[in-house]
C-alpha cells in the first residue's frame, strides 16, 4: 500500500492530503489536525510557538509502521500522516491525519489509532518557545 507520510519545515497542506486519501470505495474521510494553542506558564508569559526536531529516517520508518498496524486492525483505503519539523506558531497546524474507509465509525476509530500512536511512539520532539522566557521540553506523553 502506498501511504502519504510525511516530514516537513513546510506548512501542512490540508487540502493535499485530503485528495489523496479520497477514493472511490471511501464512504468516509477522518482528518485530524493537531495545532498549537495558545497557553501561558506559571510565570505569565504566553507561549509563541512550539520547535520540532525529529529523528526522521527513524519518524518516517515508525509513522510507516503506524499507517501498515491500523491497516491490520480496519479496512483502511489510505492513509495521510504528515507532521512539522522546526517552528509553528500559535495557531498553525503541527500534524495532520487522513484516513479513507468505506465506513465512518472505523474511519473514526483509525484516525485515533494512528495520532495517538504517533504522540507516544514517534521519535518528534517538542520544545514550548515562551515569550522572554526560555524554551522547554515536553514531555513526550504530553
Amino acid at each position: 500500500m502506498h501511504d502519504l507520510i510525511q516530514l516537513s519545515s513546510d506548512p501542512l497542506d490540508t487540502a493535499a492530503a485530503i485528495a489523496f486519501v479520497t477514493d472511490a470505495a471511501a464512504g468516509a474521510i477522518d482528518v485530524f489536525l493537531g495545532t498549537t494553542r495558545s497557553d501561558r506558564n506559571a510565570a505569565g508569559q504566553d507561549l509563541i510557538a512550539l520547535d520540532y526536531d525529529a529523528y526522521a529516517a527513524m519518524a518516517i520508518e515508525q509513522m510507516r509502521d503506524i499507517a501498515q498496524r491500523a491497516r491490520q486492525q480496519w479496512p483502511v483505503l489510505k492513509v495521510a500522516i504528515l507532521h512539522r519539523t522546526g517552528r509553528v506558531a500559535v495557531g498553525q497546524p503541527s500534524v495532520l491525519i487522513a484516513v479513507s474507509t468505506p465506513h465512518r465509525a472505523d474511519s473514526f476509530a483509525a484516525c485515533r489509532f494512528v495520532i495517538d500512536t504517533l504522540k507516544a511512539e514517534v521519535t518528534i520532539w517538542k520544545q514550548e518557545v515562551w515569550d522572554g522566557a526560555a524554551p522547554t521540553w515536553v514531555h513526550p506523553s504530553a
